[in-house]
């Protein structure tokens, strides 16, 4: 049988995708772009959209199915799968749906993110949930101010997250697709330590050979900054995350008892990204 991924250009999208090859899986990808998709041979890339119209020949021999949380009503999806017999979803959603902190109840992930997982709980599909962290990749929004500047110019710069590599999350994903123990079970995932902002720019500098500048600002100021870039309820949300890791840390999830091997680290990440701060 063939799993089908959602998401598959994206950043973990691709590494489920190269993972379940190496397992020997058949595997169908969806993209709204399959002409410039450059996945590798073997895939079968279908063109769509997750939150447009649904052609059900997508579930055509699929068994199991990776949600990408893209933007949109994705219930519709949900239940065509259901209705074509998916057997199994492995949902993307993120550690702001189990609302552990104020800060998530009624932000903008939680309330994304928990719609897609209420799709699919009500869809009676069984389901792993992964629940990521901030991912690493949330710091390529660093890139430009390290190119032009050396730097960057942020308010926080003692909070301590704990950022995971994308391809911890796929291979995470890549288990629970091939792991029968771990359906239906709600997975939380960081990366393996929490670090301060500062020593995170220092992780990218140390991949890139320079040393790079944490300016501190007001969270006032980075509001205002990213105004005309970022939502305001986005922003918030960013603030109110950044705040409270100053007083409590992220608390590290290492997602080796999924995967079965030790985590990446945030400096590995920066080495693979190395091109994109350089």
């Amino acid at each position: 049988m063939t799993i089908l991924v959602s998401g598959a250009t994206g950043a973990v999208g691709r590494h489920i995708v190269a993972g379940l090859l190496e397992e020997g899986q058949q595997v169908r990808a969806l993209t709204r772009h399959p002409e410039t998709a450059s996945l590798p041979a073997g895939v079968d890339t279908v063109a769509g959209d997750l939150s447009g119209p649904v052609d059900t020949t997508w579930f055509e021999n699929v068994s199991q199915v990776f949600l990408f949380p893209a933007e949109g009503d994705l219930a519709p999806f949900v239940q065509a799968a259901r209705d074509r017999g998916v057997e199994h979803f492995v949902v993307l959603s993120s550690l702001a749906a189990a609302e552990e902190f104020p800060r998530d109840v009624g932000s903008v992930s939680n309330l994304h993110h928990r719609r897609i997982e209420l799709a699919v709980e009500t869809s009676n599909i069984p389901a792993t949930i992964l629940r990521p962290g901030s991912l690493a990749n949330n710091l390529l929004g660093w890139a430009y101010s390290i190119k032009m500047t050396g730097g960057v110019d942020d308010p926080y710069p003692t909070s301590r997250q704990a950022p995971i590599h994308e391809a911890d999350v796929a291979d995470a994903a890549v288990a629970a697709f091939l792991r029968p123990e771990f359906r239906g079970a709600v997975v939380p995932m960081t990366g393996p330590e929490a670090l301060t902002r500062v020593e995170q720019l220092s992780t990218i500098g140390a991949a890139i050979g320079r040393t790079l500048s944490y300016r501190e600002i007001t969270a006032d100021e980075f509001r205002n900054a990213m105004a005309a870039y970022i939502p305001d309820d986005v922003i918030t949300m960013m603030l109110d995350y950044w705040r409270d890791t100053v007083a409590q840390p992220d608390v590290p999830r290492p997602v080796d008892r999924i995967t079965g091997r030790p985590a990446r680290t945030l400096a590995q990440w920066a080495a693979d990204h190395a091109q994109a701060f350089s």
